[in-house]
């Protein structure tokens, strides 16, 4: 996994894995602004030929990285970023059941953003 690259492409709302300058992966995301900022992971995709290598989970893990960084909680709605942050309590603060409401409310109101 020493060759994958993390970039965060915040305008697309997509943090993606490279390997060989292609994209192997990826996570995307919504930015909640109410009732508080919020990172909403709502999928995460690894190319087949790269599944079983720990992408989507570093990927995960950098999610998670970044919103702590910027003083903001996760609220995932994405089904592998939910299970990852159960395994990873440590790393993923669960997010307040209403902060997962309203961004299950935002996903489904702006589904051309994901």
């Amino acid at each position: 996994m020493s060759d994958i690259e993390i970039r965060d492409d915040r305008p697309q709302g997509r943090l993606e894995a490279y390997a060989g300058g292609d994209v192997v992966g990826h996570i995307v995301y919504l930015k909640l602004e109410s009732p508080r900022h919020a990172l909403v992971p709502v999928h995460t995709v690894v190319d087949p030929a790269h599944e079983g290598q720990g992408i989507a989970g570093s990927l995960a893990r950098e999610l998670f990285a970044i919103a702590r960084r910027e003083g903001v909680p996760v609220a995932p709605l994405c089904p592998y970023v939910t299970k990852w942050a159960e395994r990873h309590r440590d790393e993923a603060p669960t997010a307040a059941p209403e902060l997962i409401q309203a961004a299950k409310r935002y996903a489904t109101a702006h589904p051309e953003r994901w």
